[in-house]
């Protein structure tokens, strides 16, 4: 696999008007033998990236490995910085089919990874903005100014019933018996892929949140909002590390995994005084 289990970095550019920290980490859980996800950090790509693979007999660590190895490529192949951030959506987007069209390949020629497929989010950083494209249930989140919001939309089931209005909740959709992992997209599932993407800002005291559900499906959404507040003035490897503890102290039914990505101001007094000033207000 193209990264390591866990780690932390700091990126610094002089083009840039920001620094950005990173954080990984992926873990088995307590349940599964094997770990299926896969993550890729690479600070001097601007990359982040988290695949949850599917299928038996080992078959989802294959397909999602085949992604963090695709989209890497593809990251270090690019010759120069993006100009605009629509161009690095194209960009994501176009790296996220060809690794589809690897697992959809391999699938065909080795019958016992038939049918493997694996979710996948991608998030491209630019001076200002971030770039991110996905497809399955693997999230992005945002806090920002202490609101956790996701940025991302699932592509399953049980989200497709709600956003058609058969139901006014997940929670009422899970109640009645709709199953939470029924994928409607997914990496080397279909011949055809459609692929959902977007752009967001940056701003100073950002963090972005790259996971996979077995993370979200064991650790309720508020709790990764206390952690990841209490980490604002503290380094962003620790907030990582209890977040996997949460979801093993919950259970740990999946595989966990996430990558969280911190925008500084390029002058750390800078991120000092909006800190201060969010306190006062």
């Amino acid at each position: 696999m193209p990264a390591m289990d866990d780690g932390t970095a700091v990126q610094r550019s002089g083009v840039m008007p920001y620094r950005f920290e990173y954080a990984w980490r992926t873990h088995p859980g307590r349940v599964r033998v094997g770990n299926e996800d896969a993550v890729l950090v690479q600070p001097e790509c601007g990359l982040l990236m988290v695949a949850d693979g599917i299928g038996g007999s080992r078959a989802g660590e294959v397909a999602s490995a085949i992604a963090a190895e695709v989209i890497a490529e593809c990251f270090q192949n690019q010759s120069a910085a993006w100009d605009q951030a629509g161009d690095a959506r194209a960009f994501v987007e176009a790296a996220i089919e060809k690794a589809h069209l690897a697992i959809c390949q391999l699938g065909e020629v080795r019958s016992e990874l038939a049918g493997m497929g694996t979710t996948i989010v991608v998030a491209a950083v630019g001076p200002t903005w971030l770039a991110f494209a996905y497809v399955g249930d693997s999230r992005l989140y945002r806090l920002r100014a202490e609101r956790f919001e996701q940025l991302s939309h699932d592509h399953s089931l049980i989200q497709d019933v709600v956003d058609q209005g058969f139901f006014a909740s997940r929670e009422d959709a899970r109640r009645c018996g709709v199953g939470e992992n029924i994928l409607t997209r997914a990496l080397g599932s279909l011949e055809e892929l459609r692929v959902s993407s977007g752009i967001t800002d940056l701003e100073p005291g950002d963090i972005f949140m790259l996971c996979t559900d077995g993370l979200t499906g064991m650790v309720p959404e508020d709790w990764v909002r206390q952690v990841l507040i209490a980490s604002a003035r503290n380094a962003l490897d620790p907030a990582a590390a209890a977040l996997v503890h949460l979801a093993n102290e919950r259970g740990g039914s999946d595989n966990i995994t996430l990558a969280l990505l911190r925008v500084h101001a390029d002058h750390p007094e800078d991120d000092e005084e909006r800190s201060a000033s969010r306190i006062l207000a």
